[in-house]
């Protein structure tokens, strides 16, 4: 048999809603046709892309890798056959919080002045790689290390980290912090998105609590709540400012790198002249 853009999209139905039943009302599909589609693509691919043994379908490891490989197939046909596109594509950039920091408002200015032929839409996206890796945007401004397999990337500068604090914390009222100084507190971790993990800390010094969250919304309501501390990145206290929460420097932190990622196979014709502009616009600082 012969795969089609049907089987693709049925798939990445099942992959969103995690329900056969669910995926079916949305295509709009009958229940048997959806699992007739999945199993003749699994059959094709010679390999499980659903797991239906636990309570809650899940994809398999294989079924992962495949979603963001179909979600790039059916956005780039998508992208193809737009006619309003043809002679205006716009250069679609993910970010999952913070942006360009401080260089995103400049970068966007210069970009509307000398490439008014080529829109650039930012577009926040919680997911590891911003959206890039699925084939939802063109490029995507990443921090931390980037290891998806496809990207190409610039790394454009380093940001040091801040601790994150409720505001009437007593940690708070001093003017600057060591990763030893948060041990003690629970600490809330972004999962999806975020640049911290337990590792962070040495061995012998790691927080005894983790709080879980897969956003930079939720992960500041439940700092501002007093559920815990956080860890991120500078440009985070200056683009996500809340009045629950305080932004403290932290002394003995490593810094966060942040790369301007691309896909490396067939990118946006306008990525080149993105990533100038982004690495002239940090290397002036």
């Amino acid at each position: 048999m012969s795969i089609e853009l049907r089987h693709l999209r049925c798939f990445l139905a099942i992959a969103r809603e995690r329900s056969l039943t669910r995926a079916a009302a949305t295509l709009p599909l009958t229940q048997p046709a959806v699992s007739r589609t999945l199993a003749a693509l699994e059959r094709h691919l010679g390999v499980r892309l659903v797991d239906r043994s636990t309570h809650h379908l899940e994809l398999t490891p294989e079924g992962r890798a495949f979603r963001d490989k179909a979600a790039a197939a059916v956005a780039a046909f998508d992208d193809a056959i737009d006619p309003a596109r043809l002679h205006r594509r716009p250069l679609r950039l993910g970010h999952a919080w913070s942006a360009f920091g401080p260089y995103t408002t400049p970068l966007l200015r210069r970009w509307q002045r000398e490439h008014p032929d080529t829109p650039l839409e930012l577009l926040r996206i919680d997911d590891r790689t911003a959206g890039l890796a699925r084939g939802e945007v063109d490029a995507a401004v990443l921090r931390g290390p980037v290891d998806t397999p496809g990207l190409a990337t610039q790394l454009l500068f380093t940001e040091p980290r801040v601790a994150a604090l409720p505001s009437d914390a007593p940690l708070a009222a001093r003017p600057a912090l060591t990763l030893a100084d948060l041990s003690p507190e629970p600490i809330v971790v972004n999962t999806v998105s975020g640049t911290t993990a337990p590792g962070l800390w040495h061995s012998h010094s790691r927080p005894a609590t983790v709080l879980t969250v897969a956003n930079t919304d939720d992960w500041l309501t439940a700092i501002a709540a007093g559920r815990g501390a956080g860890v991120s990145a500078a440009s985070t206290a200056s683009m996500h400012p809340h009045p629950g929460v305080i932004y403290r420097p932290l002394t003995d932190a490593p810094p966060v790198p942040v790369h301007l990622a691309w896909r490396a196979a067939a990118p946006h014709p306008a990525v080149g002249a993105l990533v100038a502009l982004a690495r002239e616009l940090s290397e002036r600082g």
